[in-house]
């Protein structure tokens, strides 16, 4: 057994593990020899560092772990490079691994032929046998929630060369993941502090297609559903990794009906303070300029300050994408600007389909939702056998459109807040040096804000010259607070407004119509005195300026009717009504549309041809049978019905045969000669052509040509029939024998389907 220099450690590294076939001298333990694994061992080999022919990497590359997730761990070495021995071990960030609590999470065994736990650190994972290997890979369960970040730390062992880092390809430093998609955590909710209420709009973007996620991708009928959710309080859960999917999110999951879940969340009465609802999408994707991204307001307050909703991924076994229990209240007591996730999608745990469109195939009992990883089952769509991150297929932003009411959060949201509280300073006399030569100051520009909430406004002005480049030439900008047109400081501390909210949509679809927006009061004057600001503004808009001279105002096209069929190619319509008077004239526009349809195919059941003819008996005399074939003309389909019998045979009876008496000889020779027939249809060409057989073709007062070569066959396929004669070669008058007759027979060929 082979012998291998031991892992030398240096100070100002956590202790990585001997390899398990490092020879240990006990009077060179390390200074915690009494401590958990800390049976470190002086190295005698060279160490080296840097070197990136080795590579620990954790599926996926995640830059922080989902605590209580499993990855897979692998080691491995880039040819023509290998390793023989190996140590792996995963440290609490800042601890030296001499206690137990110092490690983090748990290995798992893959194969234990390869690998196995160290006998003195059963944390630790180590070869089983040292060998010459370019790879080893185990699973690591991620620790609880709240344990702060991990180091997974690799030593290698090479010939007497020990390759060990704290920094590089054989270290993995992993943080734990904030609630990304709406993970279940041990910590719970805070209370939110935030005062008045805000506003958001939600838009979704659908990224699942065909170039993006190209294995399997369902060309037929992929969609997203409804989405449905709710701005709620922390005492509601719609859904959440862990947890167990209510009948309502089943009916999302599996069929895309939202019915059940909104009746689910209107039943929470005061936990709930907006219902979100969008439009299922077909396809499931499209550009943005074809088809805009959904999108839905929603409000939150202090108590009902989550958000959460779902959509389903159609087709597919129980698979939807969403968010769950997404905080909008900050912890500077305000609510959040903008929030943006990239969205993979998860198990609902209701269905055991491993591909879009597998058969229904209910989990009993139920599992946990979870998300789905790219390991989860080889016939999966998102496999990969490296373990990647799966692609997200969707997008989600949440952003704030408005606040209401008082507001109490100490920390300015963006940066012009921040300006506009600043004190404007009082500007001392110029100090520019006297080497700086600029031009004149450019007026102030239009104040960041339109309304009376504080804004900032700049002015500029142009380095000319610069008489002395070691004197340094500042203020070429001048800033300073300000408010909207109208907005006196002394209103602006009394009465303040919300910014607008966007434009309603024209009164008009077609010509002059009117638009407005509205904004409301943030903060009322100290004295109770009404604001005299405007709440309101409307402005004239003019949708298509030549509508009015057009005879054709007409209606949006109604939704389009169901398909005609309930299976294959089908054809449905939408409508239109005229709206124009008639003395404009008369409008040519088309009233109705009508465009193919396409439902999953119709079943065709199997179609044969008519039967043949009988043909003939295959005996002269005797018991025989004949046949008769017919072919299939076309095969069954989508489950259509299958294809009956192609060949039918009966028995026939011509005569009794002679036997024995006077005619002794006739029936010797009438034997050989049914001998001989016998012999000639077992062959495929019917016996040897050309050879004349006396003892079959002779009889008293004739005499017999041979068998002829069978026929070819008249069908390729479906079954078809082959012929071959027998003809007299020379009859004498007295003859009246029936073998003097001129002979046919018949057999089916080629019975295979086509």
């Amino acid at each position: 057994q082979a012998c291998f220099p031991p892992l030398i450690l240096t100070p100002f590294s956590p202790p990585l593990l001997a390899s398990a076939g490092a020879r240990a001298a006990p009077s060179e333990r390390a200074g915690k020899s009494d401590g958990y694994c800390s049976r470190i061992l002086r190295a005698q080999g060279t160490r080296k560092e840097g070197y990136n022919e080795f590579r620990l990497r954790v599926e996926g590359d995640p830059e922080n772990y989902q605590p209580g997730s499993t990855y897979r761990v692998t080691l491995y070495a880039s040819s023509p490079a290998y390793f023989r021995g190996f140590t792996l071990i995963a440290l609490r960030e800042g601890r030296e691994g001499d206690k137990e609590e110092d490690y983090a999470g748990n290995f798992q065994i893959i194969d234990e032929e390869d690998t196995q736990f160290m006998i003195n650190c059963p944390p630790a994972v180590t070869e089983s046998t040292p060998r010459r290997r370019t790879r080893i890979q185990v699973f690591w369960t991620a620790p609880p929630s709240s344990s702060g970040c991990v180091t997974l730390k690799a030593s290698i062992v090479q010939k007497r060369i020990i390759y060990f880092q704290d920094e590089g390809s054989l270290t993995k430093r992993m943080c734990e993941k904030e609630s990304l998609f709406g993970e279940t955590t041990e910590k719970p909710l805070l209370d939110c502090c935030a005062c008045g209420t805000a506003k958001y709009r939600v838009t979704f973007y659908g990224n699942w297609s065909e170039k993006v996620h190209p294995k399997d991708y369902p060309r037929r009928a992929n969609h997203w559903s409804a989405i449905i959710g709710a701005s709620h309080s922390k005492n509601y859960v719609l859904w959440e990794y862990g947890g167990y999917a209510s009948e309502g999110i089943k009916k999302v999951a599996e069929l895309g009906s939202p019915v059940s879940m909104e009746e689910e969340i209107r039943q929470k009465g005061d936990d709930v303070l907006t219902v979100i609802k969008m439009k299922a999408q077909w396809p499931a994707w499209q550009p943005l300029n074809v088809r805009a991204a959904p999108s839905a307001e929603f409000s939150v307050d202090r108590t009902r300050h989550l958000m959460s909703f779902l959509t389903m991924l159609g087709p597919s076994p129980d698979w939807n994408v969403g968010l769950s229990a997404e905080d909008l209240c900050t912890k500077e007591c305000g609510w959040a600007q903008r929030v943006v996730q990239d969205m993979i999608p998860w198990d609902a745990g209701t269905d055991n389909g491993v591909t879009y469109e597998s058969p229904n195939k209910p989990t009993v009992p139920q599992e946990k939702i979870r998300p789905l990883t790219s390991l989860d089952h080889p016939q999966s769509p998102f496999y990969d056998p490296e373990g990647g991150a799966i692609t997200p297929v969707a997008r989600v932003v949440v952003e704030r459109i408005a606040r209401k009411g008082e507001q109490c959060n100490i920390v300015p949201d963006n940066v012009d807040d921040i300006v506009a509280d600043i004190a404007q300073e009082e500007k001392e006399e110029d100090d520019t040096p006297e080497t700086c030569i600029y031009s004149n100051w450019s007026p102030w520009s239009a104040c960041s804000s339109a309304t009376c909430d504080k804004g900032k406004r700049m002015r500029q002005r142009m380095l000319k010259a610069q008489l002395d480049l070691s004197v340094p030439c500042p203020h070429t900008q001048d800033f300073e607070p300000c408010m909207g047109p109208g907005c006196s400081d002394e209103e602006g501390s009394t009465c303040t407004m919300s910014e607008w909210i966007t434009w309603s949509p024209c009164s008009m679809s077609c010509g002059m119509g009117l638009r407005s927006r509205e904004r409301y009061v943030k903060q009322f004057p100290d004295d109770g005195s009404v604001c005299t600001l405007p709440t309101e503004e409307n402005e004239k808009c003019i949708v298509n300026e030549e509508c009015n001279t057009i005879p054709c105002m007409l209606s949006p096209w109604s939704d389009w009717s169901d398909c005609s069929v309930t299976c294959g190619k089908g054809m449905r319509t939408r409508q239109r009504v005229l709206k124009s008077p008639v003395e404009l004239g008369e409008c040519t526009e088309d009233l109705e549309q009508v465009e193919k349809c396409m439902l999953p195919e119709c079943p065709t059941d199997c179609m044969v041809s008519e039967w043949t003819e009988w043909s003939e008996c295959n005996k002269s005399c005797g018991k025989g049978h004949m046949i008769r074939t017919r072919m299939v003309k076309l095969e069954p389909q989508f489950g259509g019905d299958s294809c009956p019998e192609t060949v039918q045979r009966k028995k026939c009876k011509i005569r009794k045969c002679n036997r024995g008496g006077g005619q002794g000889q006739v029936n010797s020779d009438e034997k050989k000669r049914r001998k001989e027939a016998r012999e000639k249809r077992r062959s495929k060409q019917g016996g040897r052509q050309g050879e004349e057989t006396t003892s079959t073709a002779e009889h008293p007062g004739c005499k017999m040509r041979p068998w002829s070569s069978w026929t070819d066959c008249t069908k390729l396929c479906g079954g078809g029939i082959q012929e071959r004669l027998m003809t007299a070669k020379r009859r004498l008058k007295s003859a009246q024998l029936p073998s003097c007759k001129d002979r046919k027979e018949i057999r089916a060929c080629n019975v295979h389907p086509c």
